[in-house]
């Protein structure tokens, strides 16, 4: 039996329809070799198209117009969730609440999980390599509420202990919520989120995923992972900033409180009290960033066309190429070598700090990220204060990757 082909990624043509890489880096009038989508990725122009075209054809309030403007933009508002909610594999658009992005969808939850399902003593488990945005919430939660926030541990691979993982879910009995980065923005790892659900769900507790770096990257059928809340953000998978989505069981969601009030989220108000809309539109008070989801539409159009399966594809051999290229480099060491990864590769130089590798980095035109990644606790754990970090996407090809290697030798002999 032959076995079935990867798909294959047309990247010249994905990156004629990207106009920012076709400028210079600003510094020096370089080319621009872009290595930094893990913090924001470029947008395509039908996403920049998408925001334009609605101020300048639909620009009107949602839900509350009768006239014929504000129809089309709420018939174009509304058709974004059905999509988003194609695009997780969510059972309907009754699920998807649109939020500032994933840190906003944290925060809700941590506000209204805790409300609803939470007791003083009740546990959340983590794991040391989360995001600053999936600790800290939890940490003002626990203060307000009393709630135990625990963090399971990571190995020198960068990989979460499982074993470990597993003791800390079953050892107190009081873990009500597990919420875990389904893939690591400062080292690449991807968790085993299936398996995470299912010992989570055998115990009692409810699962969370950080899917900030996961949505754009793996394809992601929430249905297939088993989780129960779902996070990401618009501007990590070509869409605008400002914008994200928080997926929910439906169920689940209509247990919540609300987190926000204003208008559109409401029933009925009176001076004795009011009611609340149904789910999503409960989550959602005040006028939303309509335009930042109709450039959202578009980033999710564009990926399903495009094929995540192909990007996934894409991205790994690029991930495989950059390892065997930056060995090649006395006194480099890369950060995180977990067995599953995506297209993240951080790494520290024996003779220069990640902000000085960023720096000459940058007067070759090649965009990094140097620091801590929002990440401090998973810097300690591996004995690092920062990390340099190069991330992939869609449009970055293997010259981009000699790119990167070329000035780090520039480094070296800048340092060494």
């Amino acid at each position: 039996m032959t076995a079935a082909l990867a798909p294959v990624l047309d990247v010249q043509a994905v990156r004629a329809d990207f106009p920012i890489l076709g400028q210079p880096a600003g510094r020096g009038g370089v080319p621009l070799v872009y290595l930094d989508s893990a913090a924001t990725s470029q947008k395509p122009r039908s996403v920049i198209e998408a925001e334009t075209r609605y101020y300048e054809t639909q620009n009107a309030n949602i839900h509350r117009g009768v006239y014929w403007l504000s129809e089309q933009a709420t018939l174009a508002y509304d058709a974004v969730r059905a999509r988003a909610a194609r695009f997780l594999g969510a059972r309907g658009p009754e699920e998807i609440v649109f939020t500032r992005g994933t840190t906003e969808g944290i925060n809700l939850l941590a506000s209204s999980y805790t409300q609803s399902f939470l007791r003083p003593g009740d546990e959340v488990l983590v794991t040391g390599m989360e995001h600053h945005s999936n600790i800290v919430p939890w940490q003002l939660a626990a203060e307000r509420a009393g709630i135990v926030l625990r963090h399971a541990p990571v190995t020198d691979a960068g990989e979460l202990d499982m074993d470990a993982f597993e003791r800390m879910l079953t050892g107190s009995g009081r873990v009500k919520l597990v919420s875990v980065v389904h893939v690591s923005n400062a080292l690449g790892t991807i968790n085993p989120a299936a398996r995470i659900a299912e010992l989570a769900h055998a115990h009692g507790a409810h699962v969370l995923l950080d899917g900030a770096q996961s949505a754009p990257h793996l394809g992601v059928d929430v249905a297939a992972l088993g989780c129960d809340f779902f996070v990401c953000s618009g501007h990590k998978m070509l869409g605008p900033t400002g914008i994200g989505l928080l997926w929910g069981r439906a169920e689940l969601l209509e247990r919540l409180p609300p987190w926000q009030g204003g208008g559109d989220m409401i029933a009925t108000v009176s001076f004795e009290g009011s009611t609340w809309a149904p789910s999503p539109q409960k989550f959602e008070a005040g006028t939303p960033n309509i335009a930042g989801v109709a450039g959202l539409g578009a980033a999710l159009e564009y990926l399903e066309r495009v094929g995540l399966d192909a990007v996934r594809a894409h991205e790994h051999e690029l991930l495989e190429y950059a390892t065997a290229r930056v060995a090649e480099i006395p006194g480099l060491r890369v950060v995180g070598t977990a067995r599953e990864k995506a297209g993240v590769l951080s790494f520290v130089m024996d003779c220069a700090h990640p902000h000085d590798i960023g720096t000459i980095l940058d007067l070759e035109g090649v965009a990094i990220r140097a620091g801590h990644h929002c990440t401090q606790p998973l810097m300690r754990r591996l004995g690092v204060p920062a990390t340099a970090r190069a991330s992939f996407a869609l449009y970055t090809t293997r010259e981009d990757v000699d790119a990167l290697v070329a000035g780090l030798h520039k480094v070296r002999e800048t340092f060494a």
